[in-house]
């Protein structure tokens, strides 16, 4: 697999090189950064929702595999308008995004789309009967389309490409095009105040198919950005990919982050206690990592990382969006067992980030959390009443797809239903523009939901109390605190932590917020508590030695309805530590639970009338919830 992808990317050094196409920005105003292009609040004052993770036919598997819609139908449908989805149904969200980062792979950028665009009679004077008829499959109808990737994919991983599509400079060629039209894209669809849209792509890095993807986002304008190519990823290393990212900001002056994503299918190498060779962590590697990645991808389409139930046994909603995905990496090539899990979810990793940091004084994975689709439509949708697909042989158009085996190297083990409608982004910010936005993320003030809109807030301090709601509690939040992603040195006294959970006002209600607590004891040993701390009916859900009262279920699972009779709109606390010791080096971050509603399986079951199997039927309701990125609290100096 890595060499065939690798053939197809570009070298390395070539990567850096400055790109070739030369445009006036369309607008100074819509072509940078956005900084002093709007007015701002003095605190950030609203979430940002947006989608840092969507392909389109430009990525090579995406457009293989049937998705004929490009970056500007994916940016006019993430702004609320209707297209047109390659399947041929109308597509359109109910509520428009404020932010998309279009991430297409960077390794053969646009090449199936070349092939499948090319005039037949310029594939047949090639002279390669290979090539010829991979492109008669990609014409024929998205089955035949879907087999013809397949086969790439095979004879890349046997060093068996055809010549024309292992030209490194026909690539590099193509890839200036293909990022020069799309930054110009960018621009033109760019509208501070109103709807960012950032450059970025998807690194790719896959060994023996154990996924270390990242997304990699620009905070830049075209000026900027259009001086570098997105950067190989399966030929490459994530300490190369770093070396890029501070070449890119020491040269252009700009600012670009890393996201890594589906750590679920990493069979334990995405959150390694050791360097990637075996050796001890060093320090260096560490600071790199830190400073290139302050976020992750907590939850998408391909499952859930939050943490397992193998890891958190005493955790009664563990697990959410794990089936199908636990069993093995990406292409389910090599199985997954339970001494991969631990680098393979995030809590597990957030807790040897503390580790790590008590012995090396740098905490590489000290990250905040989001939620983004990695759709491969160019839909960026994260609704269980509205999912396209994760690409297009499982668009609405297949009314059985969530019962179906699926055929993405991945014909045993997992089916349509195991996958998630989630998820969604959102950002914290004084406004809406391509550094706002970016900076809410770079210092972790940022938040997952799978899928839901729901605005939660917290903060992290000595000295709240609840008569703080009383007042201007969010100055209080940042005169007295810091927000989630922040750190606090300890004082001699357990933190105070100010919560607020609005449910999304188009979905369901709240059944409870909980506080998700990591720290090391005085024996060095790495513990987790998760504490309920606000619930919905509390005078009638009484807490007990078996924990809370369970909510209820008002879903009719023959038409995927619910009430919004139980639950609660808005909960919120000042919630103390009961646990605490002086000295502790420990995080914590917010996890709000959903009522139960319908997934998107039982929406397509009332929608097409089909029967769902037994276990997609037992799978057909959830409850969807958030993870806000956590706070530190570090020991004195």
């Amino acid at each position: 697999m890595t060499r065939v992808w690798s053939r197809l990317a570009l070298a390395g050094a070539a990567a850096l090189m400055v790109a070739g196409c030369e445009s006036a920005p369309v607008d100074d105003a819509k072509s940078g950064d956005g900084e002093g292009t709007i007015e701002l609040a003095e605190f950030p004052d609203r979430p940002y929702w947006g989608d840092t993770h969507l392909h389109t036919d430009n990525s090579v598997d995406a457009f293989g595999f049937g998705v004929r819609l490009g970056p500007e139908e994916a940016l006019r449908f993430a702004r609320g308008e209707e297209v047109t989805a390659t399947t041929g149904a109308q597509a359109k969200l109910a509520r428009p995004l404020d932010f998309l980062v279009i991430a297409d792979h960077s390794d053969g950028l646009g090449a199936t789309r070349r092939l499948y665009d090319a005039p037949r009679l310029r594939v047949v004077a090639q002279g390669d009967d290979t090539l010829l008829r991979w492109y008669d499959m990609m014409h024929e109808s998205p089955e035949q389309s879907q087999l013809a990737i397949a086969e790439l994919i095979t004879a890349a991983a046997n060093d068996e490409l055809p010549a024309a599509l292992a030209d490194p400079e026909r690539q590099k060629e193509a890839t200036t095009e293909i990022w020069g039209a799309q930054l110009d894209l960018l621009d033109r669809y760019n509208e501070p105040g109103t709807f960012t849209a950032f450059a970025g792509f998807e690194w790719t890095l896959m060994p023996d198919g154990n996924n270390l993807h990242r997304v990699v986002m620009f905070r830049d304008g075209s000026a900027r950005t259009r001086q570098v190519l997105p950067f190989p990823g399966l030929s490459t290393t994530a300490e190369q990919l770093w070396d890029y990212m501070v070449a890119y900001e020491e040269s252009t002056g700009g600012k670009v982050l890393a996201i890594p994503h589906n750590s679920n299918l990493s069979n334990g190498l995405m959150f390694e206690l050791t360097m990637p060779d075996g050796s001890p962590m060093t320090a260096e590697y560490a600071a790199k990592r830190a400073a290139a990645e302050p976020v992750v991808e907590v939850t998408q389409i391909k499952g859930d990382s939050e943490t397992h139930p193998f890891l958190s046994p005493n955790d009664e909603m563990a697990g959410f969006g794990v089936k199908g995905w636990e069993l093995g990496n990406l292409p389910l090539t090599a199985k997954t067992d339970d001494s991969m899990l631990a680098g393979n979810y995030i809590r597990e990793a957030l807790k040897r980030g503390l580790s790590l940091e008590q012995q090396l004084g740098v905490n590489p994975y000290a990250f905040g959390m989001i939620g983004s689709t990695d759709s491969h439509t160019a839909l960026a949708t994260g609704d269980e009443d509205n999912f396209w697909g994760k690409h297009t042989g499982n668009e609405q158009a297949n009314t059985e797809r969530a019962n179906q085996a699926q055929n993405l190297g991945t014909r045993e083990g997992r089916f349509g239903w195991h996958y998630l409608a989630g998820g969604y982004a959102a950002a914290w910010a004084r406004g809406n523009t391509r550094a706002e936005i970016f900076d809410a993320f770079q210092r972790r003030e940022v938040y997952a939901t799978t899928g839901p809109r729901m605005s939660v807030r917290v903060f992290g301090g000595f000295d709240f109390e609840e008569a703080d709601w009383d007042n201007d509690w969010v100055r209080k939040g940042y005169t007295s605190g810091v927000p989630m992603g922040g750190e606090l040195t300890d004082s001699g006294e357990a933190p105070r932590f100010m919560i607020s959970a609005l449910k999304d006002p188009d979905g369901a209600n709240l059944d409870r917020v909980q506080v998700v607590k990591g720290w090391i004891d005085a024996s060095g040993e790495l513990q987790e508590q998760v504490y309920d701390v606000a619930w919905s009916d509390p005078e009638e859900r009484l807490m007990t030695g078996d924990g809370l009262f369970p909510v209820g279920d008002t879903v009719n699972r023959e038409d995927a309805t619910y009430t919004n009779d139980i639950g609660a709109a808005e909960l919120r606390t000042v919630w103390t530590d009961p646990d605490y010791e002086e000295g502790q080096r420990a995080f914590y971050y917010v996890r709000v639970i959903e009522i139960p509603t319908p997934r998107w399986t039982l929406f397509d079951a009332a929608r097409f009338g089909i029967t769902l199997s037994e276990d997609a039927m037992a799978n057909a309701v959830a409850q969807e919830r958030a993870y806000t990125s956590p706070i530190w609290l570090k020991p004195r100096a």
